[in-house]
């Protein structure tokens, strides 16, 4: 049953237009109009045929997606109920009323959060264990210095202009990595720097990022209290360590000059 809860999530769906009554002459398909399209250019769809592929489209899409999120979380999607679940919408001969095909999609959904919830943190944990590793052996590294709040950092450059406060504007060229290497952001790639008030960063950049000057480049090790915790966001899991190459290109206005986000 577990199994077959995306599929069931989509007859809701199906179940919904294969009941509703044709009464008009413009909701009746044509033979024609019904035929197979998988060979048809998609400039050369019928409105009609277009409403009914985009329909299609947004399940399948939706059905894919879910069960990729499953297979990553260990649950298995059952194809076969998939497809039964799917024809039964279509015939209106569903196994289960809309009330409880509801109330299993629901139950669906909770089991997937809970799940998350589980991962998220299991994650959190190595996350921790990994990060203190990595910084206590970072750490015996020359270069490497170690402040006070745990903050760890290596100049890679350094330079001559002036240093910024944290009331300060910066223009920095960034590039933030996992522990793994996995490059999460980056201006660099983008193709232009960044400009923002210190104090509204992650601690670990509002502190390492005071200490340079400009034209310097820094590589700060910040420990998941000084990034973003237990917070996740986009490829950083709860209580990552990361690893930031910063170049400060400019201190420019000071943040209570510039308008606010």
């Amino acid at each position: 049953m577990q199994k077959s809860l995306v599929a069931l999530s989509t007859i809701a769906a199906l179940g919904l237009f294969a009941c509703q009554p044709n009464t008009s002459d413009e909701a009746t398909t044509t033979s024609a109009e019904s035929a197979d399209t998988s060979t048809v250019a998609a400039e050369e769809m019928t409105d009609t045929q277009k409403q009914a592929y985009a329909m299609g489209a947004s399940m399948g899409l939706f059905v894919t997606n879910r069960a990729q999120q499953q297979e990553q979380l260990g649950l298995a999607l059952d194809q076969e109920a998939l497809k039964q679940g799917f024809t039964d919408g279509l015939n209106d001969t569903l196994k289960f009323t809309p009330e409880q095909i509801q109330q299993i999609a629901q139950q669906g959904e909770e089991m997937l959060r809970a799940k998350q919830q589980e991962m998220a943190a299991q994650a959190a944990e190595k996350n921790i264990e990994a990060g203190e590793a990595y910084l206590a052996e970072n750490a015996e590294r020359e270069g490497v210095t170690t402040t006070e709040s745990g903050l760890q950092y290596e100049v890679l450059e350094e330079g001559e202009g002036a240093s910024p406060a944290a009331t300060d504007m910066v223009k920095v060229h960034y590039r933030g990595t996992l522990l793994d290497g996995t490059v999460f952001d980056s201006s660099y790639d983008r193709g232009e720097p960044a400009e923002f008030p210190l104090n509204r960063v992650i601690p670990g950049w509002t502190e390492g990022v005071q200490l340079m000057k400009e034209g310097a480049k820094y590589r700060f090790h910040i420990p998941s209290d000084l990034a973003y915790g237990e917070r996740a966001t986009g490829a950083i899991t709860p209580n990552s360590t990361l690893i930031f190459d910063v170049e400060l290109l400019e201190v420019t206005t000071p943040a209570t000059e510039a308008p606010t986000e």
